[in-house]
C-alpha cells in the first residue's frame, strides 16, 4: 500500500488575502523547504523550482495536460454538470490536449500566429489601444481594467477572427464566467450560470462558423474551416468552435492581466519607469520583466501518466500537478535577484510566463506586441498617472491566475 503523501509544512492558499497580496514568501519558502510538496487542501502536488517546472512542462508523456486549467478536485457539482451538458464537451482545446491531438490542432491553427502575420496586425492594436484611451483620457481617472486592460486583447483577437466590436461585451462575460468555473469557488448557482454562460459562448462560435461555412470571410474562423494538413482529418464543427473560445479566454488570462500587473509595478518603481520612457529599447525587456516578476498565468495543471519522480519525490500515476510558473520566475537559482524588477535582465526571456515545451502559447507574440504598445502608450497620453489614493486595487480571486480586477487611477486631463 503506498503511503500517504507527507503533509504541507507550510500555509498555501493562493486565495487567501494573506497570498493574493504578495505569494512570493511562501513560494520562496517552498523552493528551499520542500521543492515539490502535496496540498491536502486542494488535492494537488505543486512544483515550485524552476529546472523541475521546465522538466515537468517538456515531458507531454509522463504528464498528461487534460484538465490543464481546472484546479476544482472535484467532477463539477450535478446541477452544474446539467447546465454544461446542453452544450458540448469542453475539451480538448489547445491548452488540454495531449498528443496526438495537440499536434493536429496546433498544426491547424499554427499559421495564423507566425511572428510575420502577428506583426502585420500592429496597426490594428495600436488604433485599438488609442481609440480606447481616447475614450476616457479627458475624464482624468478611470478603472484601467475595466477601459482598458480587457477590451484591448479582445478587440485585438476579435478582429483576427472576425467578431463584431458590438458582442466583446458578451465573449467578456462568458470568458470570466469560464475561468470562475475552472475553479468551482462560488455557490452552486453561481456556478450553474456560469455554466450557462459556457455553453452560450459555445452556441455563439458555432453560429459564427456555420456563418462562414455558408460564406467564407477574409477571418480566422474561415480559416479554421478550410485549413488542411497533411495526414491529418479536417476540424469538426465542435473543434473549430472550441479554438476562437480558447484564444478569447487566453487574452483575458494573459494580456488582461499582465496590463494591471505591469501598470502597479512600474508606478512602484519610477526610476524603471522613466528608464523605460526615455529609452524605447527597454520596453520589449520591461514587457519580458512584468511577465516574470508577475507571471499573469500563476501555473497550469496536469496529470501524471504514470509513476514518476521529481526532485527525489514520487508521484503515483493519476496525481495532479500544479505546475508553478509564478514560482518558477522568482527561483533565484536562475533568475539572481529574482524580486528586483531589473531591465537589463539578461536571460529574462528564460521565463516561464508562457509555459514550454509543446504547449508554450501559441499567442504568446500577439500577446508581447499588445503589451510592448499599450504600456509606454498609457504613460505618454495619461500625463501624471497615478493609481487613486483610496482603494486604488483590487485583486482578482482566480486561482492559477495573477492580476486585477479593478486599478483605479487618475491622471492630468488635457485642458
Amino acid at each position: 500500500m503506498r503511503p500517504a503523501p507527507l503533509a504541507c509544512p507550510f500555509h498555501f492558499d493562493p486565495l487567501s488575502p494573506e497570498q493574493l497580496a504578495d505569494p512570493y514568501p511562501v513560494y520562496a519558502r517552498a523552493r528551499a523547504e520542500q521543492p515539490v510538496f502535496y496540498s491536502r487542501a486542494h488535492g494537488f502536488w505543486v512544483v515550485t523550482r524552476y529546472d523541475d517546472v521546465v522538466a515537468v512542462l517538456r515531458d507531454h508523456e509522463s504528464f498528461s495536460s487534460a484538465a490543464a486549467t481546472r484546479s476544482a478536485p472535484a467532477a463539477p457539482h450535478p446541477e452544474v454538470a446539467a447546465a454544461l451538458a446542453k452544450g458540448h464537451p469542453i475539451g480538448p482545446t489547445l491548452t488540454d490536449s495531449d498528443e496526438p491531438v495537440h499536434r493536429r490542432l496546433r498544426g491547424l491553427v499554427n499559421r495564423a500566429f507566425t511572428h510575420q502575420r502577428v506583426a502585420a496586425h500592429e496597426p490594428l492594436v495600436r488604433e485599438a489601444a488609442a481609440g480606447l484611451i481616447d475614450g476616457f483620457a479627458r475624464d482624468g481617472h478611470a478603472d484601467l481594467i475595466e477601459r482598458f486592460a480587457w477590451p484591448l486583447p479582445l478587440v485585438a483577437i476579435g478582429a483576427i477572427l472576425g467578431v463584431p466590436r458590438e458582442d466583446l461585451e458578451d465573449l467578456h462575460r462568458w470568458s470570466y464566467d469560464w475561468l470562475r468555473l475552472q475553479q468551482a469557488t462560488d455557490p452552486i448557482p453561481e456556478q450553474v450560470a456560469c455554466a450557462r454562460s459556457v455553453v452560450a459562448m459555445q452556441r455563439y462560435f458555432l453560429d459564427a462558423l456555420r456563418e462562414r461555412a455558408a460564406c467564407p470571410r477574409d477571418d480566422l474562423m474561415s480559416g479554421l474551416l478550410a485549413a488542411e494538413l497533411e495526414g491529418a482529418e479536417p476540424l469538426s464543427e465542435v473543434e473549430a468552435m472550441r479554438v476562437p473560445m480558447n484564444l478569447v479566454i487566453a487574452g483575458h488570462v494573459t494580456v488582461t492581466r499582465a496590463i494591471g500587473n505591469a501598470v502597479v509595478l512600474l508606478l512602484e518603481h519610477p526610476g524603471r519607469l522613466e528608464a523605460m520612457l526615455s529609452d524605447r529599447d527597454l520596453v520589449a525587456t520591461a514587457v519580458e520583466e512584468v511577465l516574470r516578476m508577475e507571471s499573469p498565468a500563476q501555473g497550469l495543471f496536469r496529470t501524471t501518466t504514470r509513476d514518476v519522480t521529481v526532485n527525489g519525490v514520487e508521484l503515483p500515476a493519476g496525481a495532479r500537478v500544479m505546475v508553478h510558473y509564478g514560482s518558477a520566475n522568482r527561483d533565484e537559482a536562475q533568475f539572481p535577484d529574482a524580486g528586483a524588477l531589473d531591465l537589463h535582465r539578461e536571460n529574462v526571456l528564460r521565463h516561464v510566463a508562457f509555459g514550454k515545451g509543446i504547449h508554450v502559447c501559441l499567442g504568446a507574440p500577439l500577446a508581447r506586441l499588445e503589451l510592448r504598445i499599450a504600456l509606454p502608450l498609457l504613460f505618454e497620453r495619461l500625463p501624471g498617472l497615478r493609481l487613486r489614493a483610496r482603494d486604488p486595487t483590487e485583486r482578482d480571486t482566480i486561482f492559477f491566475a495573477r492580476g486585477f480586477k479593478h486599478v483605479h487611477a487618475e491622471w492630468e486631463p488635457p485642458a
